[in-house]
């Protein structure tokens, strides 16, 4: 599991903004999913950002057994250093990444999810969410 999280910050520490802060719960976020992982997808999970930047959502897929993951801005404006992360439980070689300056959302990032558990997660200005083990089908 240390991978994953190593991988999500080392992904965003290329944009200069992660220095490695602990992963804490946060206040009610206003984000709502905006659809960007398409038709088909509904959420199944969620997780708030630190300091109410926004929220991390997890998708699925039931017609193709796929999940996506999203993060999603607060307070759309300025581009911001962000990123999101998915993967199956524990297997590196299948995790997705979309590292980048984002004005609203980085994603969506796709991994196969049938008959496993998902690791996923998203920063935000260099505060994150991760999420280890989860919707475990």
């Amino acid at each position: 599991m240390r991978l994953f999280r190593k991988s999500l910050v080392t992904a965003t520490a290329t944009l200069a903004v992660l220095a490695g802060g602990a992963i804490t719960a946060s206040p009610a976020s206003a984000a709502a999913y905006n659809g960007a992982c398409g038709s088909g997808y509904g959420v199944v999970n969620s997780a708030h950002v630190p300091n109410n930047k926004g929220t991390v959502f997890l998708t699925y897929n039931y017609s193709n057994d796929y999940n996506c993951a999203v993060t999603v801005r607060n307070d759309p404006g300025t581009a911001l250093p962000m990123n999101v992360a998915l993967r199956r439980a524990g297997d590196e070689s299948s995790a997705k990444y979309d590292p980048g300056s984002y004005t609203t959302y980085s994603g969506p990032v796709y991994v196969y999810g049938n008959d496993t558990c998902m690791d996923w997660g998203g920063v935000i200005d260099g505060d994150q969410a991760v999420r280890y083990a989860t919707n475990c089908s």
